[in-house]
């Protein structure tokens, strides 16, 4: 006869496979709530137009061409001040993207799993990468200033 506090109880032991269970604050989609609020939060607050507040762009520096991310920033920070224009003129990618990746981080905390699929070696990825490049070219060359970040 075995003792009753050395009994195991089946309704207290975990299931195979199942992870255990973490506290709401220490979820991957909590943390990752809180990093995109905290870099939001840094981009409003700090104008990336004033010198010495962020790294220059290295591809710039080096050769002196704009990449396809240069003016990122300072579009993203005239959208958190509320301008549009500014924002579409620094970089006329950043308000679509930004629209676009905050529906996708709603409906990953909601439904708790990542809806979109990525497949590498299909024509949609061959697709958006001519796009970039189209996209990196265009925007350094002469005629096409609307794409540049004035």
């Amino acid at each position: 006869m075995t003792h009753p506090e050395h009994e195991q109880r089946a309704d207290l032991q975990p299931e195979v496979g199942s992870l255990p269970h973490r506290p709401w604050w220490r979820s991957p989609r909590t943390l990752l709530a809180a990093g995109v609020a905290a870099g939001t939060a840094y981009v409003y607050l700090v104008d990336p137009s004033q010198s010495g507040r962020y790294l220059p762009c290295p591809f710039l520096t080096l050769t002196g061409a704009y990449c396809p991310g240069c003016g990122g920033l300072r579009s993203m920070h005239a959208l958190l001040h509320g301008d549009l224009a500014e924002s579409l003129a620094r970089h006329p990618f950043v308000a679509p993207g930004l629209l676009l990746a905050a529906v996708l981080l709603v409906l990953w905390w909601v439904r708790g799993r990542p809806r979109l699929r990525v497949n590498s070696s299909g024509w949609g990825m061959r697709l958006a990468l001519a796009f970039l490049a189209a996209f990196w070219v265009l925007r350094n060359l002469p005629g096409w200033d609307w794409l540049s970040p004035v």
